[in-house]
């Protein structure tokens, strides 16, 4: 191997740690932080690992002050089992919404063409609106649906939200299936609906995999929308972690603790689905 070539791989190498060293320390941090008593979230010195290590930050995202009897606890009015239900509640509701309009719409886009070459631009449209732009009038919607602060009224923004990029996607999945398959199954006697549901579907169940997971992150992660329409009982684990404080400041061990549980559903997830992810993520990449 020449010098260069050396250099090169060596370049390369540095730089895929690099990314991956900062992709990870704030994982990593998190995690440190959430094992570390009070006295060590913030302190002089840099602690990168745990002095003393508890699960005392965990335990009051389970189990409220009364029960668990501990003075730096008594800030925290309610525990973020409830939180957490709703987002799990909201995220897959809504994903499961946006996935089967806009994977209606991107196949009816992709085979017959609805709405010309302008629709699908129309949907791009949509998500170049400032977030404040759309949140103000839905508000005004809501409150006079009496839908503030109601799960059914989350799952319905969660599905509308990142319909377009559902509609994107599937498009282009669509796209890289011959038509001929169409074909070939309506002669065989099968209705459009029968083709769309027995036949395509299943051809790009990879690609499903990959926007229902892509979508469900995006609305596990919202803050603006959750922030905006839910007051008490809808609130999401977003919006609860914002809520721990205490007089000498903010809880920040029980807010790292929150953190690291909610990465755990997306992980879930994309280990679920890992053996269509790499296929997901390349289809389209080489066209016959």
């Amino acid at each position: 191997m020449k010098t260069s070539e050396r250099i090169g791989s060596l370049t390369r190498y540095i730089v895929a740690l690099g990314a991956i060293f900062f992709a990870l320390f704030p994982v990593f941090w998190m995690v440190g932080i959430s094992f570390k008593p009070p006295d060590e979230w913030i302190a002089r010195e840099i602690i990168w690992f745990p002095q003393n290590p508890t699960i005392d930050n965990y335990l009051p995202l389970f189990f409220t002050a009364e029960q668990l009897g501990l003075f730096v606890w008594t800030a925290v009015s309610q525990t973020a089992v409830k939180s957490i239900q709703n987002s799990l509640i909201a995220g897959l509701g809504g994903t499961a919404v946006a996935l089967f309009i806009g994977t209606t719409a991107a196949y009816a886009m992709s085979r017959y063409k609805a709405g010309g070459n302008f629709m699908p631009y129309l949907f791009l449209t949509f998500r170049m609106l400032p977030p404040m732009a759309i949140i103000v009038p839905l508000v005004i919607w809501f409150t006079t649906l009496n839908m503030i602060d109601n799960i059914v009224g989350l799952i319905l923004l969660y599905g509308l939200f990142p319909m377009p990029f559902v509609v994107w996607l599937m498009r282009s999945f669509f796209d890289e299936i011959p038509v001929e398959i169409d074909e070939a199954a309506l002669i065989d006697g099968c209705s459009p609906l029968q083709t769309f549901v027995q036949v395509i579907l299943p051809l790009v169940r990879a690609g499903l995999a990959v926007t229902g997971l892509f979508i469900f992150i995006l609305n596990w992660s919202d803050l603006l929308v959750a922030l905006t329409m839910t007051r008490k009982e809808a609130i999401t684990a977003t919006v609860q972690l914002g809520s721990y404080m205490a007089e000498t400041g903010q809880l920040y061990g029980v807010m790292a603790a929150l953190g690291i549980i909610l990465l755990v559903p997306p992980v879930i997830m994309g280990l679920a689905i890992q053996r269509y992810l790499v296929r997901g993520f390349t289809f389209g990449a080489i066209k016959g």
